[in-house]
């Protein structure tokens, strides 16, 4: 029965890959309601943080009622200057993955193939009879568990409330104990482990606190992978490809990036401590630079593991924008979407352990999201469901506007949040109607 929906699904791919690819064409800015002189602005306004130098540069693009107003390149990609950015260019997306995570497991939803309520422990037996941290002893990092009271759900892991996190922004106790599982370092690749093994290993770490009861940002997008993986019986990569990628035209976006496509992924820049751009190592094997590059070991982390194009994820964010606004069901229908960008943490959030105490600012099902609150003290609309990732990149898609956002860039840490901030600022200032 599952192999017959994935043929009937592969087969829905095929039909309709040409529609997305003519459809989402460049316009005049202002044939789609956008400034032509305040966009402008934007060139030099990015081109200042270039020059500090706050960022070497990167792809940014702003579309709006479905039609491309800007898609522009800065900057430099060697600290020589003498490589500019191209439109074309591969960047590491890391968190921007779970949005396509997200859509896979709303699929396997709306086609009845999973509930948002089911245990885990459904399709993944190892996750039956989990434990919690009860007490840890710094001084030699020894602690106690207890059974957890509740199963953790697939809607636990769309909404970080599952118990799982990150040990890489948990230093201290969390980082200990996760690096007693080697689990200190998941969440873009493994050297070694597939997919199922690394999430097999993930289930013996014991929980940080009860599901349900609280909201922590974590590993929980590997685990909805491997649940894609089972109860489609594909292989991440390959469920990504046929369901997604090539629906909504992508074709450069990938957890192992091809030999001939190698030459296209940005370095990773980062600042010295006085504050000099410099460049990433990107040689040893087990250095985030060139994971992208790896062989194919079958790990596909759902998370953090893809790599594409500025392009690309406009693509696909857009077929999510239309398929809510004009209910066109290429991914998914605008009753799922709808579902998805809920606030789905009012409780915790009330409660202090949510996503945000901010007014106007919570978390559906794999996104952050707005509520009419946030309209007293932002630009961006209610409705509004955005993220980033790891290495600077970021993305926002407003309903109401008929607006979508991309720009990627590609260093750690990045100091001037106030970049996105302000460069938001400016897009929405160029809206003329």
């Amino acid at each position: 029965m599952m192999k017959k929906i994935s043929w009937i699904l592969a087969f829905s791919v095929f039909s309709i890959t040409v529609t997305i690819a003519q459809g989402f064409e460049s316009a005049s800015p202002n044939t789609v309601g956008i400034s032509t002189t305040r966009l402008d602005k934007i060139d030099a306004f990015i081109n200042r943080y270039i020059e500090n130098p706050s960022m070497p540069g990167g792809v940014f693009l702003i579309a709006r009622k479905g039609k491309i107003a800007y898609f522009k390149s800065h900057g430099r990609k060697t600290l020589d200057q003498s490589t500019p950015y191209k439109n074309d260019d591969i960047f590491r997306i890391a968190s921007m993955t779970k949005a396509v995570t997200t859509t896979a497991i709303m699929q396997l939803y709306e086609n009845g193939m999973l509930g948002l309520d089911d245990p885990i422990h459904y399709y993944i037996p190892a996750f039956k009879e989990m434990k919690i941290v009860d007490t840890f002893n710094g001084a030699d990092s020894s602690y106690t568990t207890i059974p957890a009271k509740k199963d953790i759900t697939i809607r636990h892991l769309l909404t970080h409330t599952s118990g799982i996190t990150y040990a890489t922004f948990n230093p201290g106790k969390i980082h200990t104990i996760y690096e007693e599982f080697g689990m200190h370092e998941a969440g873009l690749f493994h050297h070694s482990w597939t997919t199922g093994e690394m999430v097999n290993r993930l289930a013996e770490v014991p929980l940080i606190f009860e599901p349900g009861t609280r909201y922590m940002y974590g590993l929980n997008m590997e685990v909805l992978g491997r649940i894609v993986e089972i109860v489609s019986e594909m292989e991440l990569d390959e469920y990504f490809k046929q369901h997604i990628f090539d629906v909504v035209e992508m074709p450069d976006t990938y957890f192992h990036l091809p030999q001939e496509k190698h030459d296209r992924l940005v370095p990773i820049f980062s600042l010295d401590q006085s504050g000099k751009l410099i460049m990433m190592p990107s040689s040893g094997e087990l250095n985030v630079n060139n994971y992208p590059t790896i062989e194919d070991n079958h790990h596909y982390a759902g998370g953090g593991g893809l790599s594409g194009t500025t392009l690309d994820y406009a693509r696909f964010i857009q077929t999510l924008l239309d398929d809510l606004l004009y209910n066109r069901q290429k991914l998914l229908s605008r009753n799922t979407i709808e579902l998805m960008t809920s606030d789905q943490l009012s409780i915790l959030n009330k409660q202090g352990k949510g996503y945000s105490q901010l007014p106007g600012i919570t978390y559906g099902l794999g996104f952050e999201t707005k509520t009419k609150a946030v309209e007293a003290w932002s630009a961006k609309s209610a409705g509004t469901f955005e993220w980033g990732g790891y290495f600077n990149t970021k993305y926002f898609i407003d309903p109401e506007e008929e607006l979508i956002f991309v720009g990627m860039t590609q260093i750690v840490p990045f100091y001037r949040e106030d970049f996105w901030t302000r460069l938001y600022a400016m897009i929405y200032a160029s809206v003329l109607e």
